[in-house]
């Protein structure tokens, strides 16, 4: 039952927003009474950080699941953002903004766990790229991988990246085109132009 609420409540959480919604608003979904939501969470809030980081695991399976694909790294990076590009564009609110103003302390708990899982899989990413010859090999992994990770929050600001002005595909497209001419090799450029040619064609 506990993951039953985890799973509905982060449906109608990311659908209707974490302020909108009710415990009541859950307990109608589920058809069961409000007590039964109690009894696996205290308050609101803790069921909005269990969902938190529930969705959070999910989205981290799918990029896993990505990366046992063993693609070659530049073409890894374009199925992640594609995966974001698709996962975020579901979304009719943001969730992010939203802990951030009401809920600061799980939004603080959650961009620990995403900087923590980002960082090994950038840098997993850039030496494995380097070994293939299709990253410089004078990178210096551990700035690029913080670099990475602020980068990516900083797309998700709508004060620096009106949503009137930018698409999120087109934001995502623009970084990692800027993410991978700044760091490849020649052979990775070449790589590079020929996956932009197909996209392009397509």
């Amino acid at each position: 039952m506990k993951k039953k609420i985890i799973i509905k409540s982060a449906e109608l959480f990311l659908n209707l927003g974490f302020k909108s919604v009710t415990m009541d608003d859950i307990a109608t979904e589920m058809g069961i009474s409000k007590k039964t939501i109690y009894q696996y969470f205290e308050t609101k809030t803790k069921l909005i950080e269990a969902t938190a980081i529930y969705k959070f695991e999910c989205i981290s399976e799918s990029i896993d699941d990505i990366f046992t694909l063993d693609a070659n790294p530049i073409e890894e990076l374009f199925k992640i953002k594609e995966f974001i590009t698709n996962y975020m564009s579901n979304q009719k609110k943001s969730p992010e903004f939203q802990l951030k103003k009401y809920y600061p302390r799980i939004h603080t708990i959650l961009r620990q766990k995403q900087f923590e899982v980002m960082q090994s899989c950038v840098i997993d990413n850039l030496n494995r790229g380097i070994s293939a010859g299709l990253y410089r090999d004078n990178l210096n992994v551990e700035f690029i991988s913080r670099i990475y990770f602020s980068s990516m929050g900083a797309l998700k600001d709508d004060e620096i990246f009106p949503i009137n002005q930018f698409t999120l595909k087109e934001l995502l497209d623009h970084y990692l085109e800027y993410h991978l001419r700044g760091i490849c090799t020649p052979l990775g450029l070449n790589l590079l132009n020929k996956k932009n040619t197909i996209i392009n064609y397509k």
